[in-house]
């Protein structure tokens, strides 16, 4: 309508002067509802056209878009464990900090755990003390088979020496005796010593390796302990948690609930434009919203990120080819936008639905004076036909409530 209006001061107003005044007709009389059309034909038809061509300026270099969102990101809360739930901290609706405990599972498997392994610990540690006192009495059983050893020796050398000095005063029978003796004697030695190595070994290399491995257990027992407690990631606001003592929670089918984390939603709104304006929207551009949740209210902005990719054409590596025409509504250009100026967005509740207008600005290059003079007029009737978009989104800004509230049925 705006446009309309706007065009007519430039082709049906003028052409209506000139048939009144110039040509002597009068309204009413040779200029009437019937003959409205042959008489203003020239200047209707002038109308129409050049609304079509403004409206068509205004709209593809300065794009505007209902699908505004303030998108915020949840956080679900999964445990990582199944379990039954015995305990909860929060509320069903409330702020929470880092760290902050927010419910507890049922940890009578995992306690039991842990307690098993500090007992296994425990029962290597007594026998590392055993070990030591296994090496004490290897000890003492290598010096006793040394000194048997010694003594069968000694003995064996008396005989020997007896027999060379006179023979025959000394059997042969009695030597290979002592011969067979010292041998065993020495065998007990050796056995001895292996039973102290063993003892030694035992207590240096095995037992430890026990131990760790005991000490890892314990670990591991205690982080699956630890994990029956479920803790918050992030400041944020748990909302609409209804877990309840006794509920089954599980990490792929049962999560707990959601935790909105604290500025989730109020730094950027997330706009769809039309795939037509990929030419015309740049970083940097300035922009207006208005917001159902903050009414009334015209808000800056600016673009701050334009994403190279429509989500429309993205596609899965699956079993079957894909088809073009499976795509039956073409998807929008996603553009974030930031507020202008600090604070600028609050006030405006995460999830909130808005309007943007967008404003091409063409100040630089027309600064520059590097351009042709139709170009020149041509850049300088684009900036001066965004006020036209600025009015209408002030005019959606009036409206939305009237829109909501009345013609909703709210």
């Amino acid at each position: 309508m705006i446009e309309i209006l706007l065009c007519s001061l430039f082709t049906v107003f003028p052409d209506y002067l000139f048939r009144r005044y110039m040509q002597g007709k009068r309204l009413g009389h040779e200029i009437t509802i019937y003959s409205v059309w042959y008489e203003l034909r020239y200047g209707i038809v002038s109308c129409l056209m050049l609304t079509i061509a403004l409206i068509t300026v205004i709209f593809y270099h300065h794009p505007a878009t209902t699908n505004v969102t303030a998108y915020f990101r949840t956080i679900p809360i999964v445990p990582e464990t199944s379990g039954r739930v015995a305990e909860i901290y929060v509320s069903l609706s409330s702020d929470i900090k880092q760290g902050a405990p927010i419910f507890k599972l049922d940890a009578a498997k995992q306690t039991a755990a842990l307690v098993l392994s500090e007992r296994r610990i425990a029962e290597i540690d007594a026998a590392m003390k055993l070990a030591e006192a296994d090496i004490a009495a290897a000890q003492g059983q290598v010096q006793q088979a040394t000194g048997a050893y010694e003594q069968a020796l000694d003995e064996l050398r008396t005989k020997v020496d007896l027999q060379q000095r006179n023979p025959g005063i000394v059997a042969g029978r009695e030597i290979e005796r002592l011969q067979k003796a010292a041998e065993t004697r020495q065998g007990g030695v050796a056995a001895a010593s292996a039973a102290k190595l063993a003892a030694e070994t035992r207590l240096s290399t095995l037992l430890p390796a026990e131990k760790a491995s005991a000490e890892a257990a314990r670990t591991q027992a205690q982080v699956d302990l630890d994990k029956t407690t479920i803790y918050a990631g992030v400041d944020g606001r748990v909302e609409q948690f209804g877990l309840r003592v006794g509920d089954f929670v599980t990490p792929m089918m049962r999560p707990a609930g959601v935790l909105i984390p604290r500025e989730a939603g109020r730094s950027k709104l997330y706009a769809g434009f039309n795939q037509i304006e990929a030419q015309v929207i740049k970083v940097g551009m300035p922009a207006e919203v208005t917001c159902i949740s903050k009414p009334l209210t015209i808000i800056p902005v600016v673009v701050t990120q334009v994403q190279d990719y429509i989500a429309a054409g993205q596609v899965r590596t699956t079993e079957q080819l894909i088809d073009a025409q499976q795509v039956t509504r073409p998807g929008t250009l996603t553009v974030a936008l930031e507020a202008l100026y600090p604070g600028g967005l609050d006030g405006v509740t995460p999830g909130s639905s808005c309007v943007a207008n967008a404003y091409t600005r063409n100040h630089d290059l027309l600064a520059h004076g590097d351009v042709g003079g139709l170009r020149w007029l041509y850049l300088h009737a684009v900036d001066a036909v965004a006020i036209v978009h600025a009015m209408i989104l002030r005019l959606e800004a009036v409206m939305l409530p009237v829109k909501t509230l009345v013609l909703g049925g709210h």
